[in-house]
């Protein structure tokens, strides 16, 4: 039962964390004109902000109770 509630209690820190991390004030960061390898920065950012949250939810189900 702890575990579980664990496991909840990480989902809903990474939920709120998304949240945050692709929420206007966070996201206007990455709005330059630059470019980095030629991909402007603001998808790049955005991409790795979305990979960085799959990997961690894959890493907390994946270390769920056995």
């Amino acid at each position: 039962m702890l575990k579980s509630s664990m496991t909840t209690q990480r989902l809903l820190a990474l939920f709120t964390a998304g949240v945050a991390f692709l929420n206007f004030p966070l996201l206007a960061l990455w709005n330059h004109n630059v470019q980095v390898w030629g991909i402007p920065l603001f998808p790049l950012g955005l991409f790795a902000v979305w990979v960085v949250l799959i990997v961690l939810l894959a890493l907390i189900m994946e270390t769920g109770e056995d």
